[in-house]
């Protein structure tokens, strides 16, 4: 049998199984439950922060209200100025949760328990600039040369880079995908060392490879596997996207796609690099039992990388460790999608980081064949590596003999 001829057929094998399989399913759906929880809960009980209500009391507070208006459109809030009948009334409402804060006659401010910071900012400023208002009109000035006294134009701002004003937004995006992103190469990397290690404690390995040989059944299910993980996170990141947009949780800018593209870019590429050790942590054992202790190595170094990259989705990408991190293929994955969003990584860069994760798993990919195709065949204790590279060529030999 041709090499692609044997690798599709163990790949396609790998997505018909695993894609009825009802782990898969019920995966998908609870993902799904969460994720759409996590977005519409906080959208329905939650309190619109942006959002104040502030109850005018006397006509002194009324006169606060274009001022109000003004500093909230200038805080980018919004701000409603019901009128209750009276202190009482409006107390009332206070203590209910009904109004955030109430301007009594233009004198004070009362609020529940403790005044919002943002709020209590925009009515400190508003109310000093009706007084100043008031003031400068005292003395004579006019409508305009009051307002080119209080506000004066601003000074104009020169970068001498250019900037995203996007970043932000779509460092975000980035930072929720790497999330689903680290889930996903986990839990499918794991997928196939206990794959590989069912398929060898069941036997059904030696049934497979007299058909196929070792490399074309390991490629074979790193490919399939990988194509259900990718088909999952597509499905749970479309639903999700379309959900947030829809209820106005976020809004995409553009670029927004481009990011969500290198992320799937990026699975790829560390679904492959590790997906191939992961099958030889699960080739070496031959109970289910001993695969954690096999992959312990590989799952703190996944752990370990994608620390860095919430290190750096929370603080700064651009710290010596989020650069060195870059060029290292166990990390790059994970923290290559953030700088990228976020503009703290030069094009020229990302070529020499892609170049280094491409030869990689190239490498990575043909080293684990060997090794892969010297241990599936062993059973009892585990497989030493050197043993496992030593009998590569053996097993290879005896997989291409005709059943």
């Amino acid at each position: 049998m041709k090499t692609l001829d044997g690798i599709r057929l163990t790949a396609r094998r790998e997505v018909v199984e695993r894609t009825r399989d009802r782990s898969f399913l019920i995966s998908t759906v609870v993902t799904l439950l969460i994720l759409g929880a996590v977005i519409v809960i906080p959208k329905l009980f939650g309190s619109d922060s942006n959002t104040f209500d502030v109850g005018l009391v006397g006509s002194a507070s009324q006169r606060l209200g274009p001022a109000l208006t003004a500093q909230a459109a200038a805080a980018d809030v919004k701000i409603r100025l019901p009128s209750p009948a009276d202190e009482a009334t409006a107390q009332a409402e206070v203590r209910s949760g009904k109004l955030d804060a109430v301007i009594v006659d233009g004198r004070q401010v009362v609020v529940k328990a403790q005044a919002n910071d943002r709020l209590s900012l925009i009515v400190q400023s508003a109310s000093r600039t009706a007084r100043a208002q008031e003031g400068l009109a005292a003395h004579g000035l006019s409508q305009s040369e009051i307002i080119a006294a209080l506000a004066p134009a601003p000074l104009p701002v020169h970068s001498l880079e250019p900037t995203d004003e996007n970043s932000a937004t779509k460092k975000s995006i980035a930072t929720i995908a790497v999330f689903l992103l680290y889930g996903q190469i986990v839990g499918y990397c794991m997928g196939v060392a206990s794959g590989v290690v069912e398929e060898k404690a069941t036997r059904v390995v030696e049934v497979l490879l007299a058909t196929v040989r070792p490399v074309q059944l390991l490629a074979g299910k790193v490919i399939g596997i990988g194509l259900v993980g990718l088909l999952q996170l597509l499905l749970i990141g479309s639903v999700g996207l379309v959900l947030a947009v829809a209820l106005g949780t976020i809004t995409l800018p553009a670029g927004a796609l481009g990011t969500i593209g290198i992320v799937l870019l990026w699975f790829v590429l560390g679904y492959a690099f590790y997906a191939s050790m992961f099958a030889v942590a699960g080739a070496v054992v031959s109970r289910q039992e001993e695969l954690q202790n096999s992959t312990t190595p590989l799952t703190l170094v996944l752990v370990a990388s994608f620390f860095v990259a919430i290190t750096s989705a929370f603080g700064s990408s651009t710290t010596p460790l989020a650069a060195v991190c870059t060029y290292l293929p166990p990390t790059a994955p994970l923290i290559v999608p953030l700088r990228i969003a976020a503009g703290d990584i030069a094009p020229w860069q990302v070529g020499i980081t892609l170049a280094i994760m491409l030869t990689s798993t190239v490498l990575v990919v043909l080293l684990a064949s060997r090794v892969y195709a010297g241990a599936i065949l062993r059973t009892g204790a585990r497989v030493k590596l050197l043993d496992a590279w030593r009998s590569a060529n053996g097993a290879g030999s005896a997989a291409r003999q005709p059943a």
